[in-house]
């Protein structure tokens, strides 16, 4: 679990909510299936999908504040599209593909990045702890490798693997085919192993 995700999504989807509250009328579009937008039912999509928009965004981000930014964004430009809406499914698939595109814009203007690799500290190894220490080094080492990736790729592992989106669905929020999407995520896999491998504990580790 993410720290602060929990209190830091719903203050943002709150924010969301008061700041189109008096703008949103009452029922006024209706779509596939009698789906139909109100202002009751806008402020639950809110509540129901800005966690799912926070996630995303703080895992590539790495930043409260950008993240937060990220969700108002994506629910700004959900209300002005809102008549573009079909159905739940392609409202899940719409925020994720904009909440994606997003986090790269963001990315590129601020650089927010993890720490580079080698200013990791390597872990303690007294008082038994040194299966706990060692651990915690390697997971912080696979953040500081995918914050290296290029940005498409990066999000496409954050949305397969921490989010549990399927290849077809990746490759719908990054706007490519599920072939490149595949492609994608096997190289960057690849790297993330190769560079573990070549890293000071691991060769320790092989070396015990």
């Amino acid at each position: 679990m993410i720290e602060g995700l929990d209190t830091k999504h719903s203050e943002a989807g709150c924010n969301v909510a008061i700041a189109y509250e008096s703008q949103l009328s009452r029922p006024s579009i209706t779509k596939d299936r009698e789906w139909r937008i109100s202002q009751n039912s806008f402020d639950q999509i809110v509540g129901q999908h800005s966690s799912m928009v926070y996630s995303i965004a703080f895992r590539f981000l790495r930043d409260h504040a950008l993240a937060e930014d990220v969700v108002q964004e994506t629910f700004i430009r959900l209300y002005k599209n809102i008549k573009s809406i079909k159905s739940e499914k392609h409202l899940a698939l719409w925020l994720r593909r904009v909440a994606a595109r997003l986090c790269i814009d963001h990315y590129r203007k601020n650089r927010k990045i993890f720490l580079p690799l080698d200013s990791i500290a390597e872990p303690s190894t007294g008082h038994g702890l040194e299966h706990s220490n060692r651990a915690t080094s390697v997971t912080d080492k696979i953040h500081a490798l995918i914050a290296e990736l290029p940005e498409k790729s990066r999000m496409a592992l954050i949305l397969c693997y921490q989010e549990g989106l399927g290849t077809a669905e990746v490759a719908h929020a990054l706007k490519e085919s599920p072939n490149t999407t595949k492609s994608r995520l096997q190289r960057a896999i690849a790297t993330i192993r190769q560079k573990l491998s070549l890293s000071p504990s691991a060769k320790g580790e092989r070396n015990e």
